[in-house]
């Protein structure tokens, strides 16, 4: 599926008991025609009340605690089996609750947003996280945000005056983030509307990255930047993003779109090994 042009794989594992390891994400991105930006894992819900627990790897094979693109792919994929309309699905990071808000259009909560520099986490004790000054590129200081994964965004005039795809992976590496970071570029149109690039950890450059335009607009609104509901528009569409002041929680809405289905043989798997 994709939201938003992020490449997302949903591998629905739940009544097997099986849960992948980080090499078989790995042979499943490296697979042909399975190369995906998060693979979303469904297993049997933890607690009463849950659609599913979500085991969320980057194409890499490292966990993300959190993927808002791929929680609306999975929200519609269940859509289509079970005919509901509200759905919560479990991270590691908690419960994310998912309504359907049009034919091929959801609304995730995605909690609140986490701003203090140990629960980004960040290396150091930083006094304002809204300028954490790396020193690289030429780039202004980073606003960091978690999201249930850690961001460091970029306000820049263009986002185009810098190639991501090179900076990108010093950025996510830097020894200021110890659990790496989403690495991003942000350029304020209006007070309603921001285009953003984003270089997503474990996986690079993407065309979408939910968790990555809600930490964008909590940045851009603590800096004063736009108004706490703003259009974020990435390379691979627009994401409606509100950081509601009532709840302090983070709505993230847009769309999803099935690609293709299929089912997965042992062989896939068994590539792990070798």
């Amino acid at each position: 599926m994709n939201g938003a042009g992020n490449a997302i794989l949903v591998l629905d594992l739940r009544g097997s008991g099986f849960l992948p390891t980080a090499a078989d994400a790995r042979a499943l991105a490296r697979a042909p025609g399975l190369a995906y930006d998060q693979l979303m894992v469904l297993s049997d819900p933890e607690a009463p009340g849950q659609d599913a627990f979500m085991t969320i790897y980057n194409q890499d094979g490292s966990l993300s605690a959190s993927c808002g693109n791929g929680t609306r792919c999975v929200a519609h994929y269940l859509a289509g089996l079970m005919g509901a309309e509200a759905f919560s699905l479990a991270t590691s990071a908690g419960p994310l609750a998912v309504r359907r808000v049009g034919a091929l259009s959801y609304a995730v909560d995605m909690g609140r947003p986490r701003l203090g520099w140990r629960d980004i986490p960040l290396a150091r004790e930083v006094v304002d996280t809204r300028a954490v000054e790396l020193g690289q590129f030429g780039l202004p200081p980073a606003s960091c945000v978690s999201m249930g994964n850690p961001h460091a965004i970029f306000f820049v005039a263009s986002i185009e005056a810098f190639d991501l795809a090179r900076i990108g992976p010093a950025l996510e590496h830097d020894p200021i983030f110890p659990e790496r970071a989403n690495i991003s570029l942000a350029q304020v149109l209006t007070r309603e509307a921001v285009r953003l690039k984003v270089w997503e950890r474990g996986t690079g450059l993407t065309l979408a990255c939910g968790t990555a335009a809600c930490a964008t607009l909590v940045a851009a609104v603590r800096a004063g930047l736009t108004e706490r509901r703003a259009t974020i528009s990435l390379p691979g569409g627009d994401l409606i993003v509100e950081w509601r002041a009532a709840d302090d929680r983070v709505v993230m809405t847009g769309p999803v779109e099935l690609e293709f289905a299929r089912r997965l043989t042992a062989n896939l798997f068994a590539a792990a090994e070798r």
